[in-house]
């Protein structure tokens, strides 16, 4: 089987689509649902990240708890508090209520981010499924771990669906031991497109972005200080900000894998090798696009 190895080279021939002219509603609406009163940072650096990525307009929907800070602290975004449940998170059945009508007009959808896996998770994903049909979704995080029971309703996104697990969430998503997808993380991604037909983003030291059909990418970029917190809710919201610009799946999956992987090396370059913060790696993907010189789809 060949095996695409990512590089710029490789990805300058699959061009952003950047217009030259035009409002931010041209750059598209990304819809950020997630945090808890314990991790509200998650939905923020997503939200972020989106930005930073190119698209127009951000909508955050997080715990009520956190609405009034994240909205201060995002002053780009339209922020919804929904109410909590006693252990902090979304109510799962509040959220349902008003998730179909943020989603309308959102061009990309992310959810995950600082959720917990279990039924809230689950939840929220089975409300937003029918309502994102329209949109591309990038599912994250607390939401990976159930999706093997709702795989209809992924696969009906039409391979507009993007996954970004870990090891441990593509095991709990196959129900094998994690040691399995360690051993061999190609094979579990090719499974899980293949279950969800989506595109997977399997995270590691090394990452594999593999379509639902077609040649897997390989990625050995980045370096070992991405491995630090709130790292995966930034890669989450670089892709679904270049979703929202119109970029196709297992593109916009394999240049948020190649911004994520060199910010990396840029901080380490600047910083050191570990130590920088996930926050710091969504600043420096606004130069990286320039530099690379993406330019605008044909």
């Amino acid at each position: 089987m060949k095996v695409n190895h990512l590089t710029l080279d490789r990805l300058r021939e699959l061009p952003l689509p950047i217009p030259d002219e035009g409002s931010k509603e041209q750059r598209g609406t990304v819809l950020v649902v997630g945090g808890s009163a314990e991790v509200p940072g998650a939905a923020f650096l997503a939200g972020v990240a989106t930005l930073r990525a190119g698209a127009g307009r951000l909508r955050i929907a997080t715990v009520e708890s956190a609405a009034s800070a994240m909205a201060l602290a995002v002053p780009e975004a339209r922020v919804i508090g929904f109410t909590e449940t006693e252990e902090g998170g979304i109510d799962p059945a509040a959220a349902a209520a008003r998730l179909p009508a943020l989603a309308e007009r959102c061009n990309a959808i992310l959810i995950g981010p600082g959720l917990s896996a279990g039924a809230t998770a689950d939840a929220l994903v089975h409300a937003l499924l029918p309502a994102g049909a329209s949109s591309a979704l990038v599912l994250d995080a607390g939401v990976i771990a159930g999706l093997g029971a709702q795989a209809g309703a992924v696969r009906s996104c039409g391979g507009r669906a993007v996954i970004t697990p870990h090891a441990g969430e593509m095991a709990r998503l196959l129900d094998i031991d994690r040691s399995e997808v360690e051993a061999n993380p190609l094979v579990a991604a090719q499974r899980a497109a293949e279950t969800l037909g989506c595109v997977v983003i399997m995270k590691g030291a090394q990452s594999w972005i593999v379509p639902p059909s077609g040649e897997p990418w390989l990625y050995s970029g980045g370096g070992v200080g991405l491995a630090t917190s709130g790292s995966g809710d930034v890669l989450a919201g670089i892709v679904a900000g270049l979703l929202a610009r119109g970029t196709e799946a297992t593109t916009a999956a394999a240049w948020g894998v190649y911004l994520h992987g060199q910010a990396g090396r840029r901080l380490a370059e600047r910083v050191g090798p570990v130590g920088f913060l996930a926050r710091e790696i969504i600043d420096e993907v606004p130069a990286i696009l320039r530099d690379v010189d993406a330019g605008p789809s044909s």
